[in-house]
């Protein structure tokens, strides 16, 4: 294979003629790829989180709701909500509105979109993690913070969520880094993420194998950075000595 090694690509000054190098793409789009992925993962922890906690109240209605919500992201392809948030929702909304999101500067609707979509898709995969982590516990703990007087939303909000989140650290390490990997998808609406970036380059240089190794490379980074963090996170708040 006559293929022709060139690792000095990344200094070079792009095609652009406005100074940038093919390294500051990568950079740019690494930024992207963690604003993109740090942004749905608030609103999929915040919203997993209450959309978890319904799948077990005493509530007959809420427990549908909530079960009908994480059934529909479940199942539905991440590249097709992507495709209904960006071009349908839109569309959908009253006119006012609708207009004034077209308005907006193409990155922003496509970032708006991804976030949105992605957060949502995450959401429902935390709240099953959240569901199983608080139907773990032993009923004794909801009856016992019942009797001294709390309320549920109290129970839950100072008994059975602090104890569930500890044991569901781990699963929740795979969903974050799941975030990381599914926002590659978002480059099929035009928005330049990490991968985006990588294939611009090869466009740009001819250069695949380089620009492919990078980007696993920036990948691996995250990946190892965001274990890191959440084994430490682990550790503190593991309980020792827990049988469920």
């Amino acid at each position: 294979m006559d293929y022709q090694w060139n690792w000095a690509i990344f200094s070079q000054e792009t095609a652009m003629g406005d100074g940038s190098t093919y390294w500051g793409w990568m950079l740019a789009g690494l930024k992207m790829t963690l604003t993109i992925s740090l942004s749905a993962w608030v609103l999929a922890l915040a919203l997993g989180t209450v959309v978890g906690v319904l799948r077990t109240v005493p509530s007959r209605g809420l427990q549908h709701a909530a079960t009908a919500y994480v059934e529909v992201l479940r199942n539905i392809p991440l590249l097709v909500q992507l495709f209904i948030w960006y071009f349908i929702v839109p569309e959908l909304l009253p006119t006012a509105w609708g207009d004034t999101l077209k308005q907006w500067p193409p990155e922003w609707q496509q970032l708006g979109a991804a976030i949105v979509c992605l957060g949502l898709f995450t959401s429902a995969r935390v709240a099953e993690q959240v569901r199983a982590g608080i139907q773990s516990l032993p009923v004794g703990q909801t009856r016992a913070a019942l009797a001294l007087g709390l309320s549920l939303p109290q129970a839950y909000r100072l008994v059975l969520l602090p104890m569930a989140f500890r044991l569901v650290v781990p699963p929740l390490t795979s969903e974050f880094l799941n975030v990381f990997k599914n926002s590659a998808v978002c480059s099929t609406i035009g928005l330049l993420e990490l991968a985006a970036q990588g294939r611009q380059l090869v466009d740009y240089t001819a250069q695949p194998y380089e620009a492919f190794i990078a980007v696993t490379l920036m990948y691996l980074l995250i990946n190892v950075v965001v274990m890191g963090l959440m084994h430490l996170l682990e550790r503190k708040v593991k309980v020792q000595g827990y049988l469920g």
